[in-house]
């Protein structure tokens, strides 16, 4: 429940874009990245498999990297 997969877009060092898993969908933080965040969320297909990415990257490695820490 705690993890959240975040994949983020820079452009000239700052965050223009971000999917984030626990929102659900693109949010641009500049006004490009808004464009391109809108764009980007009309795609149903882009965002079923922003979404699939959580249990995909995040979920199938999390025991895995937890007992590497330990």
């Amino acid at each position: 429940k705690d993890i959240e997969y975040i994949d983020s877009y820079y452009f000239n060092k700052k965050e223009d874009t971000r999917f984030s898993s626990s929102v659900g969908k693109f949010v641009g933080f500049t006004e490009r990245g808004v464009k391109i965040a809108a764009d980007w969320n009309k795609d149903a297909s882009e965002l079923s498999a922003m979404r699939a990415q959580k249990e995909a990257v995040c979920l199938n490695h999390v025991q895995i990297e937890y007992n590497n820490m330990l």
